[in-house]
Formats: structure tokens, C-alpha cells, sequence
């Protein structure tokens, strides 16, 4: 069977929705089925050794479909996987440009304060316009017996998380030429990104399901990630934003987020601990019910596509 791929590099493509074909050359599926064909040999385990081998291989099948999606998605390319380098530095030249020389908007170390921006809301935006097509554009897959639909869109933020790591070190560097010290804060930059990617799942659960059944989300999921972009300060500070409206944009959880990498990495401080915490609640308690959702609607996956 032929493999497809469909996938995005930026928020207007179909990004980690990628169409995988054939499992059978996936460890981690063949892995999996095993452990779901030998029934005779779980029943011998306890339910915690049952729940630990199941949990070993979702995750040893979520790490080769995340390898398989990189290597497919940059298969015969030239500068391969350094196109994920590419597009953001070419948003942080236009805007350091306009910005700093055209419309200066007297932010220190312009071009660092916009990277952090643009790296934290590239995974984010990313990863939830792609989970609209982490499940209709995998059909294979969720046919195939045994196949656990829900690390689909976990793959799609995964998948991305990896572009959104590859920078980071580069952030680090350009940091330390602009003259930023980081100390002791730098510990915590494990725990923004925990945040930002629970944060991420439990919108990208609804996304995958709502998609299967209404193909208009995907389309109203970019729209709203491109309105979005504007309304959170990637590009520019959230000092700048009136104090009437500034409420607002505190409601939104990317900008606890992003303001998080700012503090660590512009600031040489550590974020803000209570606004991470409520943050890391409230996707908490969206993603719940998200995954449930999921994984009543996968039932007729199948059918639907």
C-alpha cells in the first residue's frame, strides 16, 4: 500500500495529521498488537504489570510514528529538517525589521523578545490547526484492529514539539550575544514546556474528534489561530496593550506561557510559578473530558471516514 503524508510546517498546513500507510514496518504497532493478540499471557500478569507493558508500548509506537512522520516529511529535501529553522527565522527578520526600524516599538533585545514569541506559538498554533487531520487524514490506521486511535493527536503535538526543541538551543544563543544572563531559572524551562504541551493535548483531543464528523473545524480552527496570533504578544510587549483590555489577554493561557520563556530566557528570572499552576489546572480539566470524548467518538471513526 502506498504511503501518503499530509503534513504542515506552519499553521495553514496539515502538519503531524500525516498519513502513515502500512504499520507493519512500525516496531511499536507490531509491538502493540502482540501485546493485544496475547491475552493468555495478560491474564497471568497483575494489572499493574498489564497497564505498565501497555503504557512501554504506546509509547515505544508514538516515538516511531513521531520518527517516521520527521523522516517521510522530509524525505528529499535538501536543507531537510533545517525548513523548521527556517520559517520562524524568517517571521523574526520581517518582524525585527518592521519593528525596530520602521515602527519601533522600544522593546529591549527586540529580536531574542521575538524569538521566544514566535517559538512558543509556532508548536501551539502548529500542533492544533494539524490535530483537525491527526485523525481523517490517517485512515489506515484507525481501521486497523487494535490500533489506539488516542495517540493520534498526541503524535501531531509531539511531532511539532520536536521543531519547537531543535531551536530552542538557538534561542539560548541568541540570548547570550544580546548580553542576557540565565541562571538558576533556566531549571524551569522543563516545566513551561510540561505546561504548554498538557495545554495543547486538551485542545487538540475536541479538535481531532470534532473534525471527523464536521470537516468545517479544521478550516475554523486555522481562522481562529490566525485571529489568535494578533490577540497574543508574540511580536510585541503585553505592556503595550491598554490596561482595560490587558484582563483579557491574561485569560488566555498562551500568554502565561510565553511570558514564561520571557522571563527565563530575556529576563533571567523564574516564571511565574501560580499562573503556570492555573494554567496546568484548567488544561487539566479540559483535557479529561477531551480524552473521553475522544475515545467515545473513535468508536465510529471507522465509519465516518
Amino acid at each position: 500500500m502506498q504511503e501518503e503524508l499530509a503534513v504542515t510546517g506552519s499553521g495553514r498546513d496539515r502538519s503531524a495529521g500525516a498519513s502513515f500507510g502500512t504499520t507493519s514496518s512500525v516496531p511499536g504497532l507490531r509491538d502493540l498488537s502482540l501485546q493485544r493478540s496475547n491475552t493468555a499471557n495478560d491474564s497471568k500478569l497483575s494489572n499493574h504489570g498489564m497497564m505498565r507493558r501497555r503504557l512501554c508500548a504506546q509509547w515505544d509506537l508514538l516515538w516511531e510514528l513521531t520518527l517516521r512522520d520527521l523522516r517521510i516529511r522530509y524525505k528529499r529535501s535538501i536543507l531537510g529538517i533545517g525548513w523548521s529553522l527556517l520559517t520562524p527565522f524568517a517571521q523574526i527578520l520581517i518582524f525585527s525589521f518592521l519593528f525596530i526600524h520602521v515602527m519601533p516599538l522600544g522593546v529591549e533585545n527586540y529580536t531574542s523578545f521575538v524569538f521566544c514569541g514566535v517559538l512558543a506559538w509556532s508548536w501551539f498554533s502548529a500542533s492544533v490547526v494539524g490535530a483537525a487531520g491527526a485523525v481523517v487524514y490517517n485512515p489506515e490506521l484507525v481501521r486497523r484492529p487494535g490500533f489506539p486511535t488516542g495517540i493520534l493527536p498526541v503524535l501531531t503535538v509531539v511531532s511539532n514539539g520536536v521543531h519547537f526543541l531543535i531551536a530552542l538551543p538557538l534561542l539560548v544563543a541568541l540570548a547570550a550575544v544580546n548580553g542576557i544572563t540565565m541562571g538558576p531559572s533556566l531549571l524551569a524551562v522543563p516545566l513551561v514546556i510540561a505546561v504548554q504541551f498538557l495545554f495543547t493535548c486538551a485542545l487538540a483531543f475536541p479538535i481531532a474528534s470534532l473534525n471527523v464528523r464536521y470537516r468545517d473545524t479544521g478550516h475554523f480552527v486555522s481562522l481562529v489561530a490566525m485571529a489568535a496570533f494578533y490577540l497574543t504578544p508574540v511580536f510585541y510587549n503585553i505592556q503595550q496593550v491598554p490596561e482595560a483590555a490587558r484582563v483579557f489577554y491574561l485569560l488566555n493561557p498562551m500568554v502565561t506561557v510565553i511570558e514564561s520563556y520571557r522571563d527565563i530566557f530575556l529576563r533571567g528570572e523564574w516564571p511565574n510559578f501560580l499562573a503556570l499552576a492555573i494554567v496546568a489546572l484548567v488544561s487539566a480539566l479540559l483535557l479529561l473530558p477531551g480524552y473521553v470524548g475522544f475515545g467515545r467518538a473513535s468508536a465510529a471513526f471507522a465509519e465516518e471516514l
